[in-house]
C-alpha cells in the first residue's frame, strides 16, 4: 500500500478535529485574560475620566482672574488625589491641587506648579491661562456606552488596562482547546532524573506541552505510559479524557512489537499507517472515549515536526492566532531529498534572504532542530536542489 500524502493526512486531521476546534466562550478575570481572544465587543459602563480632574500638580484657578502680567491669588486649601468633595472656588483665590485630584466647581484651569511663585499663602501666576488648560473633563476620553474593545481582539496589557479603568473586572473570551498529552515508552524518564543504560529523557512531554500552549490551547493533563501495556494506557487515558477536546500521543505507532498506541487504537477503529513524509513517517488518528486522538512517532524531531505540520495550524486558528509564516527563501547550498517523500528539513536563515540546511534529516537530531528557525519544505517529487534555488519555508 502506498503512503498517504502529507496534504491528505492533514485534511484527515482537520476533519477529525473540526468539532474540537469549534470553541465557545467563557468569562474570565482580567488576570487570566492576557493573550486570550475577546469573544464580543466590550462597551464602557462609565465615562472616562470618571470626574473632572487635574492633569498636573499645581493650582486650580479661574482663568478670568488672571491678568496679562503677574497675578497674586490667595491659596485657600489643597486637594489631593483621594476621595473628596471640595468646596467651590471663589473668585480671586486658588487651591493647591495634585495630579488626578477633583477640580472644584468654579475653577476652569490648572496652572503647573513650575509656572508659579509661592510666598506663604499667596501664589503668583506669571501669565494668563486659557479656560480648560490642564483640566481633564469627565468623559473626554470615553463616554458611557462607547465601545472600548471589539470582538475577536487578542488581549494585550493595554487592553486589560482600559477594561480595568472602566471598572470591568472580567471579560468574555473564546474558550481554549483542551489538550491531553500522552508520551509512551518504557525507556522514558523525567529530565533531571538519574538515567540508566537504555533510558532516555522524555523530551516529547516538555516539547508538546510548550508547543500546545504556544498555539493558544490549554494543556489539561500530561501522562506517560512507561510499561508498553495497552490496558495500562487505556486506564490512564480514561482518567483524563473526560476533560479533553483532543488527545496527542507520541510513540507506539510503528510496525514492531510493543507498539502500545497502535494496540490501543486499532480495536477502536483507529487508522495507523505511513505518510509520505520525512521525518514523521508513522502517523495515526483515532478516537478514545469520544475524544479525537492524533498520534505522532516517538523520535523527538518527528514528534515536533509532526505537530507543527498537522496540529499547530488548527490550534492557532482556533485561538485566533496568526498562522506560522510561510515564505520563499533562496538556498545557500545544495540539498538532496528522499525520493517519494516530502521532506521537512531543518533550516537556518542567513544574510541576504537565504536559508541553509542544519545537519541531516535524522529524527533523533534534536540539537539541529533547536538550532533551526525554519523548516525547509521539499516537495515529494523533488530529489535534488541547488544553491540559488528558491524553496518554501515554514517559520518555527
Amino acid at each position: 500500500m502506498s503512503a498517504v500524502s502529507v496534504d491528505r493526512h492533514a485534511a484527515r486531521v482537520r476533519s477529525l478535529l473540526a468539532r474540537a476546534m469549534a470553541t465557545g466562550t467563557e468569562r474570565v478575570p482580567l488576570a487570566d485574560a492576557l493573550g486570550r481572544l475577546s469573544a464580543s465587543a466590550v462597551s464602557s459602563p462609565v465615562d472616562l475620566p470618571l470626574f473632572r480632574n487635574s492633569q498636573m500638580d499645581g493650582f486650580a484657578v479661574r482663568a478670568a482672574d488672571l491678568a496679562e502680567g503677574d497675578t497674586a491669588l490667595r491659596i485657600v486649601g489643597e486637594i489631593v488625589a483621594a476621595p473628596s468633595d471640595p468646596l467651590p472656588l471663589l473668585a480671586g483665590t486658588a487651591v493647591r491641587i495634585m495630579t488626578g485630584a477633583v477640580v472644584p466647581e468654579g475653577a476652569d484651569a490648572v496652572v503647573p506648579v513650575e509656572d508659579t511663585s509661592v510666598v506663604d499663602d499667596v501664589v503668583t501666576i506669571h501669565r494668563p491661562r486659557r479656560s480648560g488648560e490642564y483640566v481633564r473633563d469627565r468623559g473626554s476620553d470615553v463616554r458611557a456606552g462607547t465601545e472600548l474593545l471589539p470582538g475577536g481582539l487578542r488581549l494585550a496589557p493595554r487592553h486589560l488596562a482600559v477594561l480595568a479603568a472602566a471598572g470591568i473586572s472580567e471579560v468574555a473570551v473564546r474558550t481554549r482547546v483542551r489538550v491531553v498529552i500522552v508520551t509512551t515508552g518504557a525507556e522514558l524518564v523525567d529530565p533531571g532524573s538519574p538515567v540508566s543504560l537504555g533510558q532516555v529523557y522524555d523530551a516529547n512531554g516538555v516539547a508538546l506541552d510548550a508547543a500546545v500552549r504556544a498555539c493558544g490551547a490549554r494543556v489539561v493533563a500530561t501522562i506517560r505510559n512507561d510499561n508498553d501495556d495497552a490496558d495500562h494506557l487505556h486506564d490512564s487515558m480514561v482518567e483524563v479524557a473526560v476533560g479533553a477536546d483532543v488527545i496527542l500521543t507520541s510513540g507506539g505507532i510503528s510496525m514492531g512489537d510493543h507498539e502500545v498506541v497502535r494496540d490501543l487504537l486499532t480495536p477502536l477503529g483507529g487508522r495507523i499507517g505511513h505518510i509520505a513524509m520525512q521525518p514523521g513517517g508513522p502517523q495515526a488518528t483515532g478516537s478514545f472515549e469520544g475524544v479525537p486522538v492524533i498520534s505522532f512517532p516517538g523520535n523527538p524531531v518527528s514528534t515536533q515536526i509532526s505537530f507543527e505540520v498537522f496540529v499547530a495550524p488548527l490550534l492557532r486558528e482556533a485561538a485566533g492566532l496568526p498562522a506560522a509564516v510561510r515564505a520563499p527563501l533562496v538556498l545557500a547550498g545544495d540539498l538532496v531529498s528522499v525520493p517519494g517523500k516530502r521532506q521537512f528539513l531543518r533550516g537556518r536563515t542567513v544574510a541576504g534572504g537565504r536559508v541553509e540546511v542544519v545537519a541531516g534529516p535524522g529524527s533523533h537530531l534534536v540539537a539541529s532542530l533547536a538550532a533551526s528557525d525554519v523548516l525547509i519544505d521539499v516537495p515529494e517529487g523533488t530529489t535534488e536542489l541547488k544553491a540559488g534555488d528558491t524553496v518554501e519555508t515554514l517559520a518555527l
